[in-house]
């Protein structure tokens, strides 16, 4: 897929579920179901450590000034993260660039 200065890759570890989920919508939207945020990663790296209970790492493309609205955060135990309120998702959905694409299978643990 390609990226430019325009927009930004985020990384998810999701499970089968969410993965049904997202291929039922051609691979064009996250489900907006639930009341937590939603965590995106800024590195494929990061991200895969992060995957505990999940099955598979998803890379998206979204628009780079609408992800600045949302916040970073980053702890001693956790890396960077994006993330995105539930109530904000039908809006992310509509800047995502392309189609969401599974990059990797995660081990089990």
């Amino acid at each position: 897929m390609r990226h430019d200065s325009a927009t930004v890759l985020l990384y998810r570890p999701v499970g089968q579920a969410e993965l049904d989920w997202i291929a039922a919508s051609d691979w064009l939207e996250l489900p907006l179901q639930g009341l937590e945020p939603r965590v995106f990663y800024l590195t494929q790296p990061t991200a895969e450590p992060m995957g505990s209970g999940a099955d598979y790492l998803l890379r998206l493309t979204v628009d780079a000034d609408y992800a600045a609205h949302f916040e970073v955060v980053a702890t001693d135990r956790q890396p960077e993260q994006l993330r995105v309120p539930a109530a904000e998702l039908a809006g992310f959905n509509h800047q995502l660039v392309g189609r969401i694409e599974v990059v990797g299978l995660l081990p089990p643990g």
